[in-house]
């Protein structure tokens, strides 16, 4: 496999120095001795069921530790917050959905997911008291506050999203495991997820290429909070029950994004219509004979490759 690269850690960076010494760099670090408020030591599993009460929230149920979004190994179900939390915590389960050794996963939502955005501050507002996000980016370019609330044990699908996030580590330990956009061509790419699951034992024969793709790689302890610039992968790993809270904020101006995205997934717009443009430019060459498809898909590609390949995020 690749060498394991470490994901530089930074002991009590400012807002400044954050701003104009790390961000332009687009790359993922670790900022540890950030003052999050009292919600480190707060957070138990009966203080957050309690404060968080029973409002039902929508959650991932499957019945292995590794969730796959491709090929969707697991059912959406619903609980009262209170009653997952203490489901999520346990080990074995006396009540469960599928099986005992079930793992849950919450991703919140927007009241309405078609219309709102998630947001601590509004779905949860008596836990938002606990919590500083670090302001480390205008307020103007806030997009979400995202609960992420693992079983232990539980593994997310590797995935990039398009807007810069902070992952903030409340409780609980992660592994994370991060890719360049530059290695997207080793990774075996459907929409905006790898099929790779398994990476600490992928399949070589099934992904070849997959060992050229650097590997970074990092822990985080509760306090952390671990920058991901927009496009890196990430592939999260709980090693213990865990809280987390994502905060996405716009990179780009907002009128790149798409309007009706309330989940931050979506690709910018001016790069989902080039896209079209490509699948349509592509099926314009199946008149033609395969060898004339081939030759000028590869004139297509190395058009491409001109205008492509930047190393500022190597």
């Amino acid at each position: 496999m690749a060498k394991r690269i470490p994901v530089p850690q930074l002991e009590g960076v400012t807002r400044e120095e954050f701003l104009q010494r790390i961000y332009p760099q687009r790359k993922p670090v670790v900022l540890k001795g950030i003052d999050l408020g009292t919600c480190t030591t707060k957070w138990t599993v009966d203080y957050i069921s309690q404060v968080g009460g029973a409002k039902e929230v929508k959650i991932h149920v499957s019945a292995v530790p590794q969730m796959d979004f491709i090929s969707k190994n697991f059912v959406y179900r619903t609980l009262p917050f209170d009653k997952f939390i203490h489901r999520a915590a346990e080990n074995k389960h006396t009540e469960f959905f599928i099986s005992e050794d079930e793992k849950y996963y919450l991703r919140s939502l927007g009241e309405d997911p078609r219309k709102d955005i998630a947001d601590i501050r509004k779905q949860f507002p008596l836990l938002e008291e606990d919590i500083k996000i670090p302001e480390f980016f205008e307020k103007e370019q806030f997009f979400s506050s995202v609960f992420r609330i693992s079983s232990p044990g539980l593994q997310l699908w590797t995935h990039y999203d398009v807007m810069d996030n902070f992952l903030i580590q409340v409780t609980g330990k992660k592994r994370v495991v991060l890719f360049s956009p530059r290695d997207a061509q080793y990774l075996y790419l459907s929409g905006t997820k790898s099929e790779v699951l398994n990476l600490d034992n992928p399949d070589l024969n099934k992904y070849p290429l997959f060992f050229k793709a650097r590997r970074f790689e990092c822990v985080l302890e509760a306090g952390d909070v671990l920058f991901i610039p927009a496009l890196w992968f990430h592939n999260v790993i709980s090693e213990e029950f865990g809280v987390g809270v994502n905060v996405f904020w716009k990179h780009l101006s907002s009128e790149c994004y798409d309007k009706t995205d309330t989940y931050g997934n979506k690709d910018p717009t001016a790069a989902s219509r080039a896209i079209q443009i490509l699948d349509r430019a592509l099926k314009t060459l199946e008149v033609l004979p395969e060898e004339y498809r081939d030759f000028y898909a590869r004139r297509m590609v190395l058009r491409i490759q001109d205008k492509a390949f930047s190393s500022n995020y190597e």
